[in-house]
């Protein structure tokens, strides 16, 4: 009997065959296991410019491990699906990916929020998650981590961005140090990677030295903020922190420079190409950005190199070198799996995955990639970038612990 497996790859719907002919002959790739890695990104919407990075950076390293015969008798297939960056759609896809049992890892999402409804189910069935860009610190340390009382939730969960908590306190250090700002108003989107990320400037900020000239909370939906601008400006702040996205920051920050001269400052969320192209005065806002920009990487060259001659239409953007390597860690933990199975995938190939995990190590394109005991990434490198003649520039890269 033929069996036909629908493949999505770039910009065409493929029918594969494989197993076994109906006239009992083996077919060529008989010998051939196929792995699938589930994707949940935000594919369309708002974010989309970060999902479909997130998507086609998955879909090259599953390509590139194929084209290398990385994991002898494998074949990796990647399916996405979108989440719209909404936490009920995400949990749904994460029922999805469990479903389908040949779905022994899954990267992503793109959202903390998102993440927060799918790390339970996907830890039930004792499914691999591995996220590019997820930042919220409880996450992988639990919701009590700001007392020092750390305890991972959820043995399937890992990332390849590091924390709020270092991100933030990263943030309040370059704007206090090498901006030389002193006096913030603060800005959160009230979700959990936002108010996290606000809440972490914050204690790192005034830590410092620096004031807090006033606080608020916008809907991340909204377009008019011209009543936040108003308090902004009676408060004498010389920079805006917001906890949030693009979509959001965007205007925010065009509407601030129409009535107030300062820049607007925001963390990874904010870094991306969209930020600029949804702002005419975007000039002198500030993000902070996971690693350091893969076009300063000597390891990120073949990566770029790549995705330009794969032909994908959308940019590999912020995430594009932290989804590879979540990714390849999949990759490489189902290597470790099968090379201590003979050979082939084990039964219970999901949880010999999830036990590979931890002694995954490999040179990435994001540099050295591994996981400690929370499953947090070992790479807790930062960059701040400026936007500087309508492209984000970098200022300062450094690996920053609390």
């Amino acid at each position: 009997m033929l069996i036909l497996t629908t493949v999505l790859t770039t910009g065409a719907l493929t029918l594969t065959a494989c197993g076994s002919r109906d006239d009992g002959k083996k077919s060529s790739d008989s010998d051939t296991q196929t792995v699938v890695i589930g994707v949940d990104a935000p594919i369309t919407g708002d974010l989309s410019a970060l999902g479909l990075g997130i998507k086609n950076s998955a879909d090259l390293a599953a390509k590139t491990a194929n084209k290398n015969k990385t994991v002898p008798g494998i074949k990796f297939v990647v399916k996405p699906l979108d989440d719209q960056a909404q936490p009920s759609v995400g949990q749904q896809n994460a029922q999805k990916f469990i479903d389908d049992d040949t779905v022994l890892g899954v990267v992503g999402p793109l959202n903390s929020g998102v993440s927060q409804s799918m790390q339970k189910p996907l830890n039930d069935a004792s499914l691999t998650q591995v996220s590019p860009a997820n930042t919220g610190t409880e996450l992988t340390q639990g919701e009590n981590w700001k007392t020092g009382d750390k305890k991972r939730p959820f043995k399937t969960y890992f990332r390849t961005a590091t924390t709020d908590q270092i991100q933030g306190a990263f943030a309040a250090k370059y704007l206090y140090n090498n901006a030389k700002i002193k006096q913030v108003y603060l800005i959160d989107d009230q979700k959990p990677y936002g108010a996290g990320l606000a809440a972490s400037f914050k204690a790192t900020f005034t830590g410092l030295g620096g004031k807090i000239a006033g606080s608020d909370h916008v809907n991340p939906d909204d377009r008019d903020f011209n009543a936040v601008v108003t308090k902004v400006k009676k408060s004498g702040a010389k920079a805006v922190y917001y906890g949030g996205e693009y979509p959001a920051g965007a205007p925010l920050s065009q509407q601030l420079k129409d009535s107030v001269q300062i820049p607007l400052m925001g963390g990874d969320g904010m870094y991306s190409a969209d930020f600029i192209k949804l702002n005419k005065k975007a000039q002198g806002d500030i993000a902070t950005s996971v690693g350091k920009p893969v076009e300063e990487l000597d390891s990120a060259k073949s990566f770029i190199a790549n995705y330009k001659t794969a032909g994908y239409k959308d940019a590999y953007e912020a995430y594009g070198g932290g989804t590879y390597d979540a990714t390849w860690s999949i990759i490489e933990a189902v290597k470790i799996a099968v090379a201590a199975n003979n050979g082939k995938l084990p039964d219970d190939a999901r949880a010999k995955v999830l036990d590979a995990m931890s002694k995954v190590k490999f040179d990435g394109v994001t540099g050295p990639v591994s996981f400690d005991e929370f499953g947090d990434t070992t790479n807790t490198m930062m960059t701040a970038y400026q936007v500087d003649g309508g492209k984000w520039a970098s200022k300062l890269s450094e690996a920053y612990k609390p």
